[in-house]
């Protein structure tokens, strides 16, 4: 029989109360996009870790009982997309979580959030990664950043590398699972005004890259903006070099309508403003293949 369903989402990230990361990202994108999106909290906040002081609640016991409620309704998920873990055990509770509920059909999303500029998180170790190692053979998309690679990969950070070095980091991973690798934060070598994100899709043997503006303003949860409008944008169907091109023109656009404010910049970009460009059509195509 023919349905027309609206499509599912499982979303495995914290929510913070003030800052726009994570499932306060999540969700309006990913509404807003058409989908239905069915938080699965890790923690509670007050507001995100950049701030001095935050409350924090682990709700690491309470996510195999949220699990067990989903198996008692038979709910079926269309997309599967993790974030930010809180340890080891939250990484192998989705890895069992995503081995239950994904089907032939799904997508599974994992931003394996780990670290930046060259360093892992403060309350990450080796054990962190280890874990993360083994949660993204599980994905078909990941997404890392430039520091989270090298850590995957156990190879030594390095800032600059060729467009050839980079294809083979891509494709190493891609060996390790995900059919999609996604690269963010990728410095422009003498160029500090841009940066670049590098793609990998094994169905096809294609890399493409998208080198942005990099501007001058630094902003909590453009991360998880990024990889909730990858998401949508494959789920939807379109074609990865598409999904690039639609994630890095909104985000450019929520950095830029937040420039005028006198403004708190970990408070996030200011995604009411631009939510609705998410409907428009690309603008114009950035994305090379190399």
């Amino acid at each position: 029989m023919y349905t027309n369903k609206v499509k599912k989402i499982a979303a495995v990230h914290d929510l913070s109360g003030m800052g726009r990361v994570s499932l306060t990202v999540v969700i309006p994108i990913l509404s807003t996009m058409g989908f239905q999106v069915c938080p699965l909290p890790t923690a509670v906040l007050s507001n995100h870790t950049q701030y001095p002081s935050f409350s924090f609640c682990d709700l690491t016991d309470e996510m195999p009982r949220i699990i067990a409620g989903w198996r008692k309704l038979g709910v079926q998920f269309d997309a599967i997309y993790t974030g930010y873990l809180g340890s080891p055990r939250q990484a192998r509770i989705v890895g069992g979580f995503i081995d239950e509920f994904r089907h032939a059909d799904s997508l599974t999303v994992v931003d394996p959030v780990l670290g930046d500029n060259s360093r892992l998180y403060s309350n990450f170790d080796m054990e962190m990664v280890a874990e993360m190692r083994q949660l993204i053979k599980k994905a078909d998309v990941i997404t890392p950043n430039l520091t989270e690679l090298f850590y995957l990969l156990d190879l030594p950070y390095r800032e600059h590398n060729t467009d050839e070095e980079l294809k083979e980091y891509l494709r190493r991973l891609s060996e390790a699972g995900p059919e999609i690798v996604i690269i963010t934060s990728v410095p422009v070598q003498d160029d500090p005004h841009k940066t670049s994100v590098y793609a990998y899709n094994r169905q096809g043997d294609c890399y493409w890259k998208i080198t942005c503006p990099y501007l001058p303003a630094h902003y909590p949860g453009t991360g998880d903006t990024f990889t909730s409008v990858i998401t949508g944008s494959l789920l939807q169907g379109d074609s990865l070099p598409m999904a690039l091109d639609r994630a890095a023109q909104f985000i450019l656009q929520g950095i830029r309508a937040t420039f005028g404010y006198e403004y708190d910049n970990r408070e996030g970009i200011l995604l009411e403003k631009v939510l609705h460009n998410l409907d428009m059509p690309i603008q114009m195509a950035s994305y090379e293949l190399i």
